[in-house]
């Protein structure tokens, strides 16, 4: 497995424990490496901490964009991994330039094949490419 899918995966495991939890995300940071710290080369630890980092630097603008991207869906009523899901690959759309779309994307819909049920993948790419033309838009109007 990429070094970067990995990371990706370990995000979202963070992000699923903070949603579920609300614990404060230092604590559990720390508590998701504690037993993995041995196994986790440093540039993965660093990716998937880059990408929490972000998600809760900029939660509402994320939330916002998967809502209004996400017709005939609330968020609060998504599985709860789809919705970690989308909020990771929406915050590198949109706050990780340095990541193209394409892979953000390609990469969110492989996640959600993985860990998700049998639609989550369609769902999730019906989502970001929503969020992704959006950008698009704005980037050309502005």
């Amino acid at each position: 497995m990429r070094k970067r899918t990995r990371a990706r995966e370990f995000a979202l495991q963070v992000l699923y424990q903070l949603d579920i939890t609300k614990s404060p995300s230092p604590d559990c940071l720390l508590d998701f490496w504690k037993n993995r710290e041995a196994e986790v080369e440093p540039s993965v630890k660093e990716f998937a901490e880059a990408i929490v980092r972000e998600v809760e630097a900029h939660s509402k603008e994320i939330d916002k964009a998967i809502s209004e991207s996400a017709e005939n869906w609330e968020l609060g009523r998504m599985a709860t991994v789809d919705r970690n899901i989308l909020r990771a690959a929406t915050c590198e759309l949109l706050f990780m330039p340095d990541i193209p779309p394409k892979v953000a994307i390609n990469e969110a819909i492989d996640i959600a094949k993985k860990y998700g049920d049998k639609d989550s993948s369609k769902f999730v790419n019906g989502i970001l490419d929503k969020i992704n033309k959006t950008k698009q838009a704005h980037a050309k109007e502005g």
